[in-house]
């Protein structure tokens, strides 16, 4: 029971099986779910906070249990690090600001996010790919992903200052 718990978890409920680019529908499959919860169904941010929280610190476990007897320490159908790492900018950008967010804008800066968590998880970066390369278990699965949303975070607030001298 607990080993397909853990297998339904880790692989978004079957979705990271898909033969082709499964991180890919993981990240729009977040992109979506975060829309819905934050601009559907209106739940308030801590709400989400405490579930993302909850993800995080299980998948932790659960990716451990399902790479234990496997050779490869990182393999594509295991998605919930996109769920993680995607999460960090949609959720940093719904509570910046204190303000109201249209769905319309939000659909954008979903959009925007989606791109470049895709860009910095495939590129790998440092320190992306040191914790890619350096830590075979479910650490390495999941802070490399981590790093990449942390990326978006970074190149947005990046583009924002600059902006913000140029306009």
């Amino acid at each position: 029971m607990i080993k397909t718990i853990n297998i339904l978890f880790v692989t978004m409920f079957g979705l990271g099986k898909i033969k082709i680019i499964p991180g890919t529908f993981g990240s729009i499959a977040t992109v979506i779910i975060l829309f819905i919860l934050f601009h559907i169904l209106n739940l308030s941010t801590n709400t989400i906070l405490i579930g993302l929280v909850i993800i995080f610190i299980y998948s932790f476990s659960a990716v451990a249990a399902y790479i234990k007897d496997e050779e490869n320490k990182d393999p594509k159908e295991i998605i919930i690090d996109e769920f993680i790492g995607q999460s960090i900018p949609i959720y940093l950008y719904e509570i910046s600001h204190g303000t109201e967010k249209s769905p319309n804008e939000a659909l954008i800066f979903y959009g925007v996010c989606f791109v470049l968590f895709r860009f910095f998880d495939i590129a790998k970066p440092f320190p992306v790919s040191f914790f890619d390369k350096n830590f075979k278990n479910s650490f390495g699965v999941i802070m490399d992903d981590v790093c990449a949303g942390f990326y978006v975070v970074l190149s947005l607030i990046c583009f924002m200052v600059l902006t913000s001298y140029f306009i």
